[in-house]
């Protein structure tokens, strides 16, 4: 298979890089986007894409966009180092980043600058500058009927349970379950749905 070759062979993959994307830049070049995009990635029915967007997709990850879903002005979406994942009648919000590996459920509300990023860089290796150190993923999953406030950022292999709500302003670090209330830095739980008494009890 011609990937796999050019995967096993640095020099090939080395040029395959350039050919694909600039020197120094982390976006596609023109003809990807115009040419090999469009027939890679999926944009489902009644699905918008902001014309004041950075749509820095590749085709060698995955990029979906569910029906009726919206990505607004001026958000960036990065699949260079993982698949990128939106359900449908999902809204990303002014202003977001969203760097894979990200699956993002359904009905999903993302508000303004907000920060989903499953990419860390090495910085272990003093001699090294962390630009130029190996880079790690762990995917980011965010569960359907989810509310991020503004400002928020989630950081990576966070996993955020069902109808969760996540406070303006609030950096995840760990997971949150299912049908919980989170604020702060880090996030921590102050309320929980009770089934029982349908009702959002706050946790002391």
């Amino acid at each position: 298979m011609l990937a796999e070759k050019i995967k096993a062979n640095p020099s090939l993959k080395k040029f395959a890089h350039w050919c694909l994307i600039p020197s120094n830049e982390y976006r596609p070049r023109l003809w990807v986007k115009l040419f090999l995009n469009p027939f890679k990635h999926k944009k489902g029915k009644g699905s918008t894409i902001h014309s004041r967007t950075r749509i820095d997709v590749l085709p060698f990850n995955n990029f979906e966009l569910g029906d009726y879903s919206t990505i607004e002005d001026f958000s960036t979406i990065n699949n260079g180092v993982g698949d990128v994942i939106i359900g449908k009648k999902s809204i990303v919000g002014i202003g977001n980043v969203i760097i894979g590996p990200v699956k993002i459920g359904d009905n999903v509300m993302l508000a303004q600058n907000i920060v989903v990023s499953g990419l860390n860089h090495g910085y272990e290796d003093i001699n090294i500058p962390p630009k130029d150190q190996k880079v790690s993923t762990k995917p980011i999953t965010i569960s359907d009927n989810v509310w991020i406030g503004a400002n928020c950022v989630i950081t990576a292999g966070i996993s955020i349970g069902k109808h969760s709500v996540i406070g303006a302003g609030s950096v995840v670090t760990k997971d949150i379950p299912e049908y919980v209330v989170a604020v702060g830095n880090p996030a921590r739980i102050i309320k929980k749905y009770n089934s029982d008494t349908f009702t959002w009890d706050k946790i002391l």
